[in-house]
This record gives structure tokens, sequence and C-alpha cells, in this order.
């Protein structure tokens, strides 16, 4: 039976994102958020830059949506933290895919994720 084309994009994030699940430890408590202008350890400008490329396949290229999903560049850096660190968490009652998909990255991969769609262009 074929996939209906809305359903596609979801189905496509989903594959793409379970390397990451499947390489996630425990969940734990969110950190408390760093500053927003606080470094994120470890992760470089490329290594963040194809992170946040997964992000594309629902919230648009470069992280500027066309549809009915959150645009998330240009959004306020503590704002997309705290939310992607709820995601992870499992307490935000609106998300659906997001909290399976936020559990495969480390809080610092989440801080640069936020720091890199904060930022209003390339």
């Amino acid at each position: 039976m074929p996939l209906s084309p809305n359903l596609r994009p979801a189905l496509l994030a989903v594959a793409l994102a379970a390397p990451l699940v499947a390489t996630a430890t425990a969940p734990t408590a969110p950190a408390t958020p760093a500053a927003p202008s606080a470094p994120a350890a470890s992760v470089s400008l490329q290594d963040v830059s194809v992170i946040a490329g997964t992000c594309a396949n629902c919230h648009g290229p470069d992280g500027r949506s066309t549809g009915g999903i959150p645009t998330l560049r240009g959004v306020g850096e503590r704002h997309l933290l705290l939310r992607m660190q709820a995601f992870k968490a499992g307490t935000a009652s609106d998300a659906t895919v997001m909290v399976r998909l936020m559990k495969g990255y480390d809080d610092a991969q989440i801080q640069a994720l936020a720091q890199w769609f904060n930022r209003e262009s390339q």
C-alpha cells in the first residue's frame, strides 16, 4: 500500500534519527539551562550543522518551515533550549515524535542546536 505524501517526511525524519536514538544513553533529568551565549562544549560548527540538517525534514531547510511545523531559525536560544530539554525529559505535553528524537542528543548537542537555530542567517 503506498504511503501518503503527508506521512513520508515524518517517516524520513524518524528513519534518519533512528541511529541517534539507538545509541542514546539512559534518559536523565534535563540540566539547568546554560546562559544563552554559553559555548556548547565539544560540538563544532560543522558537527552542529550536520546534526541540524536532520531537522530540515520536518522544520524546513535551514530551520525555516514552510508548513504547519514550527520554524526554528531565529527563535530565541533560551526558548529552543528549554523546549528541546523538555522534549528530552518527556515533559512537553504537546510533543509527538520530538520526545523520541531528542533522547538521541546529549546536553552539549542540544545546547549547540539551540545556538545554531538562534542565528538569523547562515
